[in-house]
């Protein structure tokens, strides 16, 4: 997740330029760059300095043009290359004149690539990103406009994609384009605006513009025009406004934690995509472990703290069921206390959507210093646990603000869930067209996230008739049972009130004494495997007086004779399930926390990310 900003026709552009980018820096802070365009001239300036990149870049524009009245400017979240000035944007063509910004993945870049090396192109960055200037520079070269050329160019593309061009020898024009990542369109007399969010330009435009996916967007001076990829205009949607500024960076949301549970969807999206060579096997981010080690390896340890560990918890059935491996779940914090068995083969898997939880970080070192070879599942690029680990898959879910975790569970258990797949892969436990199902199965997920998030007034209602209460028990069975821990912390974080997760087969064992009327249990009961026996465990709390919230799929007739309320979701394939039923226990905490008057996005005693033992 990216942030863009461009302005044409302004007397202010690079101050416009970077008071956006300061505002964008929440979408991506791993390195900044801005490009000013005048007469045949590009000016580009670039600093990759982690959190400080804004403020290095301020530095660095001190000797900018003050006359250049057009420019785009971009603050980067990195996904392909490493986060280093070389890899930031804006970036180039061959003549130096087309400058880009992207927000996005390219799918296909490797194949394009390919192609206009061919060509004679010479590519100065390893990221994705850059094709797209030497495609919009081949385009130009045959006579095409600015904007047929980016039309043009972005035919050839398959990814996500919020864009925005420039060319030095067409000064006074940007061509912007979107497709899944988010773009808007501002305007004021004699000037245009673009941005990856309105936050950006807020107080600058005085009219705002939404772009859909697949149209394209010539601005000037004098205003916009759009067409759709094929050419045909179209009308731009204007936006109603009337957020400050604190509100626009949440997006219109309340707080940053509705617009995080929002984003899942994309956070999944983008987590999934590009993972595939041309050969069918799935990649990694960054890899320093050949697949023959990855091959033999003999037994799994995933470590973890908090939300994660109940991601990693999913992943330990996803691991054993399909690349049949002995597979064991780790507090982080207790790892290194214990004196672990590393033996030959013990493949450590750290996760950590910051990188940088001390503990996580603490438990690898310990299992690499014992011989183990260690995996990274981590949200920041160039994070701590990402640079000390031997393999890295990063979960794309763009930066998280609120203290409770929600996107990132789900783009964690998304990015586990490959690398269980490749896993099985490189072992052969897994048929090639069993893999391609399952992938399949896990692109679906998205979709299925939207369709719960569609149902948050459902579950705010239930809410609504909850507020009262102070006892919750939540109980799930196989990977629900790492679900109902999840939700069961969400409500603990936003609400303050005792909510415990159990496995629904231990309620015999100890829990089942505490059941008494005014208690609420919330289940779930979407594994159809294991639907008699969560059955029955709803049974046994009804039986003693509990009021019961079942997280249910849509097909299930037999759960309203049990259930007080029930919480429908879209079925999906069990291992699959934990992205989707955790969407209305988010709403269900976040529900119960704004009516008992909680802050959401800071929870009294917590702190993002642990960095302290």
């Amino acid at each position: 997740m990216c942030g863009i900003i461009g302005v044409v026709g302004s007397t202010e552009t690079l101050a416009t330029l970077l008071e956006g980018l300061q505002r964008l820096e929440y979408r991506g802070y791993d390195s900044a760059g801005i490009a000013l365009v005048h007469a045949g001239h590009t000016w580009r300036a670039r600093t990759a300095a982690g959190t400080e990149s804004v403020a290095a870049l301020r530095v660095e524009c001190e000797g900018a043009p003050q006359d250049y009245r057009s420019g785009i400017g971009h603050t980067r979240w990195a996904t392909h290359g490493a986060p280093e000035a070389v890899n930031a944007h804006p970036h180039l063509d061959c003549s130096g004149h087309v400058a880009i910004i992207h927000n996005g993945i390219i799918e296909n870049h490797s194949e394009l690539r390919e192609i206009l090396t061919g060509r004679g192109h010479v590519f100065t960055s390893v990221t994705d990103s850059e094709v797209v200037a030497h495609l919009v520079e081949e385009l130009r070269g045959r006579g095409l406009e600015l904007l047929d050329a980016v039309r043009h160019a972005l035919l050839e593309v398959r990814g996500a994609f919020a864009i925005a061009v420039m060319d030095a020898t067409e000064p006074d024009v940007i061509v912007a384009a979107r497709r899944i990542s988010p773009l808007v369109v501002g305007t004021a007399p004699g000037v245009s605006y673009l941005a990856s969010d309105v936050p950006a330009i807020l107080d600058r435009a005085t009219a705002f513009y939404a772009v859909n996916d697949d149209e394209v967007v010539r601005l000037g001076p004098e205003g916009f025009r759009a067409v759709d990829l094929e050419g045909a205009p179209v009308r731009l949607r204007q936006l109603q406004i009337d957020w400050d500024l604190e509100t626009a960076e949440k997006g219109g949301y309340d707080d940053f934690m509705s617009k995080e549970i929002a984003e899942q969807p994309h956070a999944v999206y983008a987590t999934l995509l590009d993972r595939r060579r041309r050969d069918g096997s799935i990649v990694f981010d960054e890899l320093r472990i050949s697949d023959e080690e990855l091959r033999d390896v003999k037994r799994v340890v995933l470590v973890a703290c908090g939300t994660s560990n109940h991601a990693a918890q999913v992943a330990k059935y996803a691991i054993e069921r399909w690349a049949r491996l002995s597979v064991e779940v780790d507090i982080a914090s207790e790892y290194r206390y214990r004196d672990p068995i590393v033996e030959i083969g013990t493949l450590v898997i750290g996760v950590s959507q910051s990188g940088e939880t001390i503990d996580t970080i603490q438990a690898t070192r310990e299992a690499q210093r014992r011989g183990a070879r260690v995996v990274a599942i981590s949200n920041i690029v160039d994070s701590s646990l990402a640079r000390e680990a031997d393999a890295v898959l990063y979960t794309r879910a763009g930066l998280e603000v609120s203290v409770a975790s929600t996107k990132a569970f789900v783009a964690q258990v998304a990015a586990l869930e490959l690398l269980a797949l490749r896993l099985a892969q490189l072992r052969g436990t897994l048929a090639p067209e069993e893999i391609d199902r399952l992938l399949e199965g896990l692109h679906s997920v998205s979709g299925h996230i939207a369709t719960s998030l569609g149902r948050r007034d459902d579950v705010a209602g239930v809410a609504a008739q909850l507020l009262d209460a102070h006892d919750y028990f939540f109980l799930g069975r196989h990977v629900g049972y790492p679900t109902a821990l999840e939700g069961a912390l969400k409500l603990k974080e936003l609400t303050y009130l005792h909510a415990e997760g159990y496995a629904a087969g231990e309620l015999k064992h100890g829990p089942l004494a505490l059941i008494e009327p005014g208690v609420i249990v919330v289940a779930v009961t979407t594994d159809p495997v294991m639907h008699e026996k969560i059955l029955s465990n709803v049974a046994e709390v009804k039986a003693r007086g509990a009021t019961v919230v079942a997280v249910a799929t849509d097909d299930d007739e037999r759960i309203d004779a049990v259930a007080d309320y029930v919480l429908r979701v879209p079925a999906t394939q069990s291992m699959f399930a934990p992205m989707i039923d955790i969407v209305p226990l988010q709403l269900l905490a976040y529900s119960l926390a704004r009516g008992l008057g909680r802050n959401v996005d800071r929870p009294r005693n917590l702190a993002k990310t642990v960095t302290v033992e």
